[in-house]
């Protein structure tokens, strides 16, 4: 396999996946806007697929074009079932929709005087372009990375 090939794919879609988690961090932490538990399990196939992009190029080893691809188009699954929760096409998680008091101590629940945050749920849009939220547009994206990750594959 000629790494020369496939190497502006698998930088590409590393470097879109870098991109998203940049982007989810800053709108996080920049922005303000805490992610549910639905935001989260979005963002480690990201991780996993730089690191899978860093892998191969260091490596030029072939197969890890494949995990890049699955690990796009794990975060897109997620993405897209998330979209379905914050439409009310089904049900999302009991600890993302409902309410989840988890990690928040029994005695701070307890104390009025405490600042207890309220749960992130995951059937809220926070942010929208163009009528697409956040997990709509990982979704979108991370399928445009896999197809990238796919034709680095088709041209190894």
């Amino acid at each position: 396999m000629e790494i020369r090939k496939t190497q502006p794919f698998a930088l590409t879609a590393t470097l879109g996946s870098a991109a998203l988690l940049a982007g989810a961090f800053a709108f996080q932490y920049l922005g303000g806007l805490a992610p549910c538990t639905l935001c989260l399990w979005q963002r480690w196939p990201h991780a996993a697929a730089v690191v899978i992009g860093v892998l191969f190029l260091a490596t030029g080893w072939r197969w890890l074009l494949g995990l890049g691809a699955l690990a796009a188009l794990a975060t897109a699954g997620i993405g897209g079932f998330h979209v379905g929760v914050e439409q009310g096409w089904w049900e999302g998680l009991r600890t993302c929709s409902a309410g989840s008091i988890a990690g928040i101590s029994t005695a701070d629940l307890l104390n009025p005087a405490a600042d207890v945050a309220a749960p992130v749920r995951c059937d809220a849009i926070a942010w929208s372009l163009f009528g697409i939220s956040m997990a709509g547009w990982n979704a979108l994206l991370s399928v445009g990375l896999a197809g990238l990750w796919l034709a680095g594959l088709r041209r190894g």
